[in-house]
């Protein structure tokens, strides 16, 4: 069950296992019938199946029986009192059922980026702006145009360089260079 709803973590928000074992069960809420996850603001929506299984984990938890341990607040506690379970033990347990943390955070966190604004992924995943700006330019998301910020009626947006929205002048001899896109 650990290994499942860590693993599931990683496939859907992208995270490494080191903030994965920070977690606590206080970073589980639950709003009526849903289930979100914070690891940034806002907090993230969990899917029904997974949802339904996050909570059978933390009713569940591994390593809450010893003495030393009856009352953690971990999301996936350790064998040491107080401790989470350590992110090299989690990630070398993963892989070994074939989830590679590195490439799927990777895959994870460039398929958020091709369906969401880079800026929207960040907040939401607890990622840094610059991290996820530059993986969605690796990636070829489309969301270059996206403004975060005020967005007034009758206001010109301007992107992160400092450009209008509007497309660039044409360049001399009849080339075309879209570096909007």
């Amino acid at each position: 069950m650990r290994l499942r709803v860590a693993g599931v973590i990683v496939l859907l928000y992208a995270q490494p296992a080191s903030r994965i074992v920070r977690l606590g069960v206080d970073d589980v809420i639950r709003d009526g019938d849903t289930v979100l996850l914070r690891l940034g603001e806002p907090a993230s929506p969990v899917p029904d199946p997974v949802a339904a299984l996050l909570l059978e984990h933390i009713a569940n938890r591994d390593n809450m029986n010893t003495a030393t341990n009856p009352a953690s607040r971990w999301l996936f506690p350790g064998r040491r009192a107080g401790q989470p379970t350590r992110p090299d033990h989690l990630s070398a347990l993963l892989n070994e059922v074939g989830v590679p943390t590195a490439a799927a955070r990777g895959a994870a966190i460039r398929q958020q980026l091709l369906e969401l604004p880079a800026p929207v992924v960040a907040d939401a995943l607890g990622y840094h702006d610059k991290t996820t700006s530059r993986l969605r330019n690796e990636t070829g998301g489309t969301w270059s145009r996206y403004a975060p910020g005020d967005h007034e009626p009758g206001r010109t947006p301007t992107t992160h360089a400092g450009h209008t929205g509007d497309p660039p002048p044409p360049v001399p001899g009849g080339l075309h260079v879209d570096h909007w896109a």
